[in-house]
């Protein structure tokens, strides 16, 4: 059949984040929620380009028509810890006290022909800190964790990447599929706060601001600039494009 031909030749991409957004418990959120459980936090895979005026981070685009299954495997003290997600949005949410990796396997729809491809997170309950090397230590000081109190005032703690999967020589049906549904472009600015990323700890201040962060395309082109141009991922584990936000 025509439409089982791979395009040769061709690649195709789909940005997306994946990550996790977490709260602290309020007093009555902690009476019904297992005891010593501080925090509130979903972990998600969505597009990256946000919603305007939406409090979510990414998450414009429906990408249910070429993923069909996400897994999320949490940490094994969880109930059931491998949760799967068949559609959108694709994330699960959850109360806890430790942060800890964070397994994400896609399953693409049958059409794309694609195997699974495996992401990780590691789950992120507080804000971020930059450490500085202990003076006559090679070692980094260990970062402060706030109080509840404080860490409620500083508002939700954002932790999510930036990634691109990329199909080459796609097939003809699952290409038609994927320009029939043409992702939201991602900004050229935005008045959000600049989200934090390692490669730059002086964007640290930034996420100080009021606020869900965003993507946009400057700092997409700016990664990819960092990273020696490398692609996304795809499912033969190209080099990925990562972006930490906060």
């Amino acid at each position: 059949m025509a439409d089982r031909v791979r395009v040769r030749g061709v690649t195709i991409h789909r940005p997306i984040i994946y990550g996790n957004t977490a709260t602290v418990l309020t007093a009555a959120e902690k009476e019904l929620a297992p005891e010593g459980h501080t925090h509130r936090w979903t972990v998600a895979l969505r597009a990256a380009a946000s919603e305007p005026d939406s409090d979510a981070v990414g998450g414009a685009d429906d990408l249910g028509y070429f993923i069909k299954r996400v897994t999320f495997k949490l940490h094994e003290t969880y109930s059931n810890p491998s949760r799967n997600v068949d559609k959108p949005p694709f994330e699960v949410s959850e109360t806890g006290w430790g942060e800890f990796e964070i397994q994400i396997r896609i399953n693409f729809v049958t059409e794309s022909g694609e195997k699974v491809i495996t992401l990780y997170h590691h789950l992120k309950l507080h804000p971020w800190t930059i450490t500085y090397p202990v003076a006559g230590s090679a070692f980094a000081a260990e970062p402060d964790i706030p109080s509840p109190e404080n860490a409620a005032k500083l508002g939700p703690v954002h932790s999510w990447q930036y990634d691109e999967i990329v199909f080459a020589d796609p097939f003809q049906s699952f290409l038609t599929l994927l320009t029939n549904h043409p992702p939201t472009p991602l900004p050229k600015g935005t008045k959000r706060p600049v989200p934090f990323h390692t490669s730059n700890p002086a964007s640290l201040h930034e996420t100080k601001r009021l606020g869900v962060p965003e993507f946009t395309s400057d700092m997409e082109k700016e990664e990819s600039e960092r990273l020696g141009g490398g692609a996304g991922k795809d499912c033969q584990g190209a080099r990925k494009v990562e972006r930490y936000i906060d």
